[in-house]
């Protein structure tokens, strides 16, 4: 199983900790948030181009993955081919050297505009902007997964997080097997960054598409999350925590079977696709947003 854990993303702070009327100072471990620069450099026409993609809040550590997986999962590069050369400039910043003749189109970076809508209209624009992007189709009904397979998810993410152990305060994204054995887990204060993490280190061993894993979020689940499942085709997403309504409906447009409260012995189907080998969802209206 494929779990890095790097001490940069941890620092330890002096604290003042109250227990009723009790105040004592003590050493707490706290997770690391700093800034990433992400660039992409390529070569057109006019010469070599560079260009700043974004500008992230993570936590420091798998930064090369981070970088590539966004690039990808944002429809910018389509195989680890395309990378060249991952070039990392002092601690917080990053650029990905695209291999000649690939061809960049810097405004794929006007989109950042639309990833956090759930309007309507707005909404539906961003879904088929997804589907345009998507490359890899998830098969419906694989991998068939047994409610004691889900179920057993939580607790073996929960076991497998070394910083969350530390700091409590950080996200988890990690990939299973349809058996529930984990494949890879990355950590990080921003959620859809540990996903980038997890996709990213994917990309770059060329498993892509993920089109028999299971994802396991440590939140909720958003639009953007799902986006990016998507384009790395994994076809199955659970998460602790719930969906919002533009997840629930961009999963049901990819296919993708969504997942939510996986906890305590229980979780909610938004979507299956008969990938659920116990669950009567055929007597169920499933994913009906009104």
């Amino acid at each position: 199983m494929d779990r890095p854990c790097d001490s940069s993303g941890i620092r330890r702070v002096s604290i003042a900790r109250v227990n009723g009327v009790r105040v004592s100072g003590v050493p707490d471990d706290i997770s690391v948030e700093e800034p990433l620069q992400i660039s992409a450099g390529w070569e057109d026409a006019h010469g070599f181009q560079t260009r700043t993609v974004a500008i992230t809040m993570r936590t420091p550590g798998e930064d090369q993955n981070l970088a590539v997986g966004f690039l990808f999962t944002e429809g910018m590069i389509v195989s680890a081919g395309d990378v060249k050369s991952i070039n990392v400039e002092g601690r917080n910043a990053v650029t990905v050297i695209l291999n000649r003749g690939v061809h960049f189109d810097p405004t794929l970076l006007e989109r950042h505009s639309f990833i956090s809508s759930s309007c309507g209209a707005c909404g539906k624009r961003t879904i088929a902007a997804v589907r345009i992007a998507q490359r890899h189709n998830v098969q419906r009904g694989r991998p068939v997964l047994t409610s004691d397979t889900i179920h057993a998810l939580p607790d073996t993410l929960r076991r497998a997080q070394a910083e969350f152990s530390l700091t409590g305060g950080i996200h988890a994204s990690a990939l299973f097997n349809s058996n529930g054995e984990l494949v890879a887990l990355r950590e990080d204060v921003g959620r859809h960054n540990a996903l980038d993490k997890v996709i990213g280190a994917e990309f770059m061993a060329g498993n892509i598409p993920l089109s028999d894993q299971i994802l396991l979020v440590s939140g909720r689940i958003s639009f953007e999350l799902v986006q990016k499942a998507a384009i790395a085709g994994i076809p199955v997403i659970a998460a602790v925590g719930a969906p919002s309504s533009l997840a629930v409906e961009l999963a049901i447009e990819c296919g993708i079977t969504l997942l939510g409260f996986v906890r305590d012995n229980r979780f909610n189907i938004y979507n299956d696709c008969g990938r659920i080998q116990s669950a009567a969802t055929n007597e169920v209206q499933l994913g009906q947003v009104q």
